[in-house]
């Protein structure tokens, strides 16, 4: 049974519960309706991904065991949704024309001014609650916000029967998460399965759609190749009879912070996720933080092969960056 609360002030208690682990399950079903706040509404550069980063909501329903998310936001994981959608959105009208990332690029010129709309969310996972991602292709599709703006969104979800049906005008690409099968079936919960995602790659570029892959999070598994290899051939099928296919790749490899792994840790007390700091290499940004990364060998060796892939399966695929 779901229940729908209304609450008399902007507080949200009693997800508490008496192992970490316990409240991780009751924020992980509870979806909060609120006000995007001032801060919510001013888009923030998203390098390399877009120029910049919209909020539809934040908080994930799904149950990734490497969710990116952890240690990010605070408190227990609940899904925040953004009512205030004309708030939210109008920041598309006052940024169109800025950024480094594609405006005015050479490479991605063409893509016009971007809006990420999954960094702290995905959005095809609550949509159908909110609506609020039609809402945002349809105004942009109709040029509400100017010609040369476009959105962006990834997700790991398969239910495209309304995207399919929206008059974008290849202003939205539209990036399926995907994984080696042994990665996404172990470790991404809640989450539609590969083949699912597969054929929603399909349905969206047989729309019209502009399309990508999120290669993501790349683990060096036993017979990586294999799992990967697999996987390219798999959307190569998919794709190969799609007329005017825009494709793209964007491939990035597990990487986690102290703070993540403490977080995720206490979500998922029995994960097989490899989070061994003394088989990696830690990484430091200017700002003192700290992340562990594959070795550099291994890192290079799967970005060679990655590379070599791609070109020889799916030449079609633009490789937007490796991380």
């Amino acid at each position: 049974m779901t229940e729908i609360d209304v609450l008399p002030g902007d507080r949200l208690t009693g997800l508490r519960g008496e192992t970490e682990r316990e409240t991780y399950a009751r924020a992980k079903t509870t979806m909060a309706v609120v006000v995007a706040p001032p801060s919510v509404l001013k888009p923030q550069p998203i390098p390399p991904s877009a120029d910049w980063r919209i909020d539809l909501a934040k908080g994930c329903p799904a149950h990734c065991q490497y969710c990116y998310l952890a240690g990010s936001l605070s408190g227990p994981p609940i899904t925040r949704v953004f009512a205030n959608i004309d708030d939210v959105l109008s920041g598309i009208g006052t940024h169109a024309g800025r950024g480094t990332i594609t405006s005015g690029t050479e490479e991605r010129g063409h893509e016009g001014t971007t809006f990420e709309l999954s960094c702290y969310t995905d959005p095809l996972g609550i949509e159908h609650v909110t609506g609020s991602l039609a809402e945002a292709v349809r105004r942009v599709g109709a040029g509400d916000y100017g010609d040369d703006v476009s959105l962006r969104f990834t997700t790991k979800f398969d239910d495209v029967t309304e995207l399919v049906t929206l008059d974008h005008r290849r202003r939205t690409r539209v990036r399926l998460s995907v994984n080696a099968d042994d990665i996404a079936h172990r470790f991404e919960g809640g989450t539609a399965r590969m083949p699912a995602r597969i054929e929603a790659l399909r349905q969206l570029a047989l729309a019209g759609y502009r399309v990508g892959l999120t290669i993501a999070p790349i683990m060096p598994i036993p017979g990586w190749r294999e799992h990967y290899g697999r996987l390219l051939s798999n959307v190569a099928e998919a794709l190969g009879d799609v007329p005017d296919l825009d494709l793209t790749a964007e491939i990035i490899t597990h990487r986690f912070t102290p703070s993540s792994k403490d977080v995720l840790l206490s979500w998922y007390p029995g994960t097989k996720l490899e989070m061994d700091e003394s088989a990696r290499t830690a990484k430091r940004n200017k700002f003192g933080g700290v992340k562990y990364v594959y070795p550099k060998d291994t890192m290079s060796e799967m970005r060679t092969w990655f590379v070599e892939e791609l070109e020889s399966v799916l030449p079609e695929a633009q490789l937007l960056y490796w991380t």
